[in-house]
């Protein structure tokens, strides 16, 4: 295991810092004492939800790059980010490699590599803005989220409950939910990768296609992880797996990582076919998946 330092987590649309639960504390009592790991809120969302959300991810990247700063979290980190915000931490390497040292991905989309049907798919594109209609509560508006991005959602009750007093005490604006997507569609990501990424997918993701990550993987030769039956939600779904696989590619890179040499990669998948408190951010330090019932 490498030496201890600072890993930065990111949630992806209309999710905050509280819907990590505790994989931030699983995962850092995984990578052993001295590990920090960080859930810092983007504008508009979380302890920032009264915040107007950027419309670009660049500006997203800036805003995160203050809170960090202000956590004095402003030396070599590793990130881990799902969804859009992993377009955040790619962004972010590119801007600044000597700050994110190293990206995981997890359930993420490029419109470099991926059309815009696989990277949101259509079935639920009426659901989304129907739920950013006035009079939709935070219960049913959780529900059909849950239903949206986890491949159990039966088994997630404590979640959700969470989730709904999450929207709650932070109720996130449609003007801002809008603003997100207008950044995610708009974001064109870096020619090459600037950083060591590892890319990992969920098969069984119903929002976003797993063909996305299999094209990032393909077109900059990355390794890219599968999980078997997850939903979108790869952290809710199977914490355990998704830690495992962090500590191993930690393990691998070695003390020292770089922007990775010319063709160092190894993924040789075919592509799947269609189918806190003052704006703070959150700290701690310190096996073969199972199917959902």
């Amino acid at each position: 295991m490498r030496a201890p330092g600072t890993w930065v987590l990111l949630r992806g649309l209309a999710r905050e810092s509280g819907h990590w639960g505790d994989f931030a504390q699983r995962l850092a009592g995984a990578l052993g004492p001295g590990h920090r790991v960080l859930t810092p809120d983007l504008p508009g969302l979380g302890a920032r939800h009264a915040e107007p959300s950027p419309a670009s991810v660049r500006a997203m990247v800036a805003a995160l790059r203050e809170s960090l700063a202000r956590e004095r979290a402003d030396g070599p980190m590793q990130v881990v980010a799902l969804s859009l915000g992993a377009m955040v931490a790619l962004e972010w390497a590119r801007v600044a490699p000597h700050e994110a040292r190293a990206c995981a991905l997890v359930n993420t989309s490029l419109a470099r590599f991926s059309p815009p049907w696989a990277r949101l798919r259509p079935v639920h594109w009426p659901r989304i803005l129907g739920l950013l209609l006035p009079g939709v509560g935070a219960p049913r508006r959780e529900r059909a989220i849950l239903g949206m991005t986890s491949a159990a959602p039966e088994r997630h009750g404590q979640a959700l409950a969470r989730w709904t007093a999450l929207a709650q005490q932070h109720p996130v604006t449609s003007a801002n939910v809008l603003r997100q997507l207008v950044a995610a569609a708009r974001y064109r990501a870096p020619a090459r990768p600037p950083v060591p990424l590892l890319v990992l997918c969920s098969a069984g993701d119903r929002l976003v296609s797993p063909r996305c990550s299999h094209d990032l993987a393909r077109h900059w030769d990355l390794p890219l992880r599968e999980h078997p039956w997850a939903g979108h939600d790869l952290p809710l779904d199977d914490p355990a797996w998704l830690i495992g696989e962090l500590r191993g590619w930690a393990a691998a890179r070695g003390p020292h990582p770089g922007p990775p040499p010319e063709g160092e990669g190894g993924c040789h998948l075919p592509p799947l076919g269609e189918g806190r408190d003052g704006g703070r951010a959150r700290s701690c330090i310190a096996s073969p998946p199972a199917p959902p019932p």
